[in-house]
């Protein structure tokens, strides 16, 4: 088995895989001090649904937010000279433009995290790799624990073969080229502040040794 299979575990039965926190989670399971009562839906979006929950918090009774995201992939893409693919886009919850590495969420439950990492990369950057089997496993994310479910996976794609890019109709992407030490200081300058980019190129740079 090598070393991608022994991190991801069964990537492709998604949910099956053996979280890395779970002797934890049964640990505290029995201490958890939160009862859910109920739980109704509030509003659905296009990629999310708003739930209101009603819980027994330590005896208190509460009503919290939660948003359910059905999971998501994201690629670290590495070109032959060690460079790293990064795209600007616009974000409309920032209302600004934001680098970030390419990613995107599932087309259905169903879908395999890999599957989507290998969509989206090609999508996004106009690269491919040969065969979804050829992306890394890097690491798994909760990319907002306090209020949404998401999930996320990080891959990274070496022996980078030119593709084709093909944006969604509403999507602003443009397709830069970063030298790891470059990004590492945007990151530390508080300049790269997308969660899940910031973790991916850190997580990266301890893979290479950087």
């Amino acid at each position: 088995m090598d070393r991608r299979e022994a991190s991801e575990g069964a990537q492709g039965t998604q949910g099956a895989e053996k979280r890395p926190d779970e002797a934890e989670q049964r640990r505290f399971a029995a201490e958890i001090p939160v009862k859910r009562l109920k739980r109704e839906l509030a509003y659905q979006g296009t990629i999310l649904k708003v739930y209101r929950d009603y819980v027994d918090a330590n005896g208190n009774k509460a009503v919290w937010d939660y948003i359910h995201h059905d999971g998501a992939a994201a690629v670290v893409p590495v070109t032959e000279d060690g460079r790293i693919l990064m795209v600007r886009q616009y974000r409309n919850a920032l209302d600004r433009f934001t680098l970030e590495i390419p990613a995107g969420k599932v087309d259905n439950l169903g879908e395999p995290r890999r599957l989507c990492a290998f969509r989206e990369l090609e999508e996004e950057t106009g690269y491919r790799v040969e065969r979804p089997e050829d992306l890394e496993f890097l690491m798994r994310l909760n990319t907002t624990v306090a209020f949404c479910d998401e999930e996320l996976d990080v891959f990274l794609a070496r022996n980078l073969k030119k593709g084709r890019q093909h944006l969604d109709e509403d999507e602003v992407i443009e397709v830069e080229s970063w030298a790891l030490p470059d990004l590492l200081q945007k990151i530390w300058k508080g300049e790269l502040r997308d969660a899940k980019t910031a973790a991916a190129i850190l997580g990266y740079a301890v893979r290479c040794g950087k």
